[in-house]
């Protein structure tokens, strides 16, 4: 039941929605085991000449960048499974993006599980109550 909060230095368009989406699913799924039914992302489009870094625009350094943060249950991935998913998501996006600036970022956030759920319902409530 993850969400994944995505900023991207591109023009908006449906094609590269749809394809940062199905990088992101793919990914959370397989290395990260998430459900995608339980999976939402949002995606915003950030100008490059509005993303700076290191006090210039990407569009006068001539790079892409990308940003997400992703809330995941506490003790829910070990460190070798984010540190898969960190890797295989960058290099997915330069894939994407082309000349992707290494001050791109992703934040995996550990979230409690009696602070974090979804439809009214915590997951210490859902893992208390399965069956």
């Amino acid at each position: 039941m993850p969400i994944l909060n995505v900023k991207v230095s591109a023009t908006r368009s449906e094609e590269l929605t749809r394809a940062i989406a199905a990088l992101l699913m793919e990914h959370t799924q397989t290395i990260l085991g998430k459900d995608p039914a339980l999976t939402a992302i949002a995606i915003s489009y950030v100008d490059p000449r509005d993303w700076i870094v290191g006090g210039r625009t990407l569009a006068e350094q001539g790079k892409s960048s990308f940003y997400f943060d992703i809330k995941v249950t506490d003790e829910t991935n070990t460190k070798p499974e984010k540190a898969r998913y960190i890797r295989a998501v960058f290099d997915g996006f330069a894939a994407l993006l082309g000349d992707l600036h290494e001050e791109s970022y992703i934040h995996i956030e550990d979230v409690r599980a009696a602070a974090y759920g979804y439809g009214g319902r915590t997951q210490e409530w859902r893992y208390h109550n399965k069956g």
